[in-house]
């Protein structure tokens, strides 16, 4: 088995002197071309190089990886946080053609939905809903693409919930002024994909040392606001080509609210009763048959 402590780079580094002449072409590509290396086959990475596909499955074997899709993976955990967009426009292009945008990319997002199912700690889950139902103050913390399901988690539990804060995207010293009152009795929900984002690291340190209780939602335990988590929530979110796939931390946002609406269904129906007299009467919503 392949030392987990130590990135793919070194780990290859380490091994140069003894690998063979064909498994020395795999190492000298990954270590050049790692933004296309991550997303290629064994037969597409052997052909690249020149090299058999069972070369390439000896190469990984050699480093102490079980199979390619270990070594792989180690990969793609490695240059994700690394790649520019143009570099992930490129990498993708070598998975996803334009004959089959709309079957790769719903097959890659349902897979992504899958492996969220298998990662995802139920106690932690569990955890999670249980400092957000307890909450005196939530506030939700997500920047650049992740600030849109924060937008949508905020929303729905600003509904059940009386103090529900969206800490939107903004400078250093504008970040602390709107939660610099959080304490023991809040909870903070931090959101954060690859790119990660400076700010929302910040956020969730200072609420930690402030004694809040902190609800991560990334993609690794390796994601640097995993660190500041009492309840670490993983969702995958692997690049399409420059856009970040959010289907699946917005399926478990969706398991989140749902949870935290049955918790105490009285006061979620006595909510939503009044809510909907509310919407009646100020005409918030198009009636059904009527244009």
């Amino acid at each position: 088995m392949t030392d987990r402590s130590k990135d793919l780079f070194t780990l290859i580094n380490e091994r140069m002197h003894s690998l063979s002449k064909g498994h020395k072409l795999i190492a000298n590509y990954i270590l050049s071309h790692y933004d296309k290396a991550a997303f290629m086959t064994a037969q597409k990475l052997g052909r690249t190089v020149g090299v058999s596909e069972s070369t390439t499955v000896r190469f990984a074997a050699e480093l102490g990886f079980e199979g390619y899709p270990e070594l792989q993976k180690a990969l793609k955990d490695l240059v994700r946080n690394k790649l520019t967009s143009v570099q992930r426009m490129e990498a993708t292009s070598e998975v996803i053609d334009s004959d089959n945008v709309l079957e790769r990319v719903l097959s890659l997002d349902i897979e992504r939905i899958r492996r969220t199912m298998e990662e995802t700690s139920v106690e932690d889950f569990n955890s999670a809903v249980d400092k957000i139902v307890s909450a005196d103050t939530i506030y939700i913390v997500g920047t650049r693409s992740a600030a849109s399901i924060a937008s949508f988690l905020s929303y729905y539990l600003g509904l059940l919930f009386p103090r529900v804060k969206l800490v939107v995207s903004a400078t250093s010293s504008e970040l602390f002024e709107r939660i610099m009152r959080i304490d023991e009795k809040d909870a903070m929900i931090g959101i954060s994909f690859p790119r990660y984002s400076k700010q929302t690291v910040q956020a969730l340190r200072y609420a930690k040392d402030n004694g809040a209780k902190v609800i991560a939602i990334t993609d690794s335990q390796n994601a640097p606001i995993a660190r500041y988590a009492d309840s670490l929530l993983i969702a995958r979110s692997d690049m399409a080509s420059f856009v970040d796939s959010l289907v699946a931390p917005l399926s478990l946002i969706n398991a989140l609210i749902v949870a935290a609406s049955t918790r105490n269904l009285d006061a979620s129906y006595e909510t939503f009763e009044r809510l909907e007299k509310v919407w009646e009467e100020y005409d918030v919503y198009e009636k059904n048959g009527e244009f």
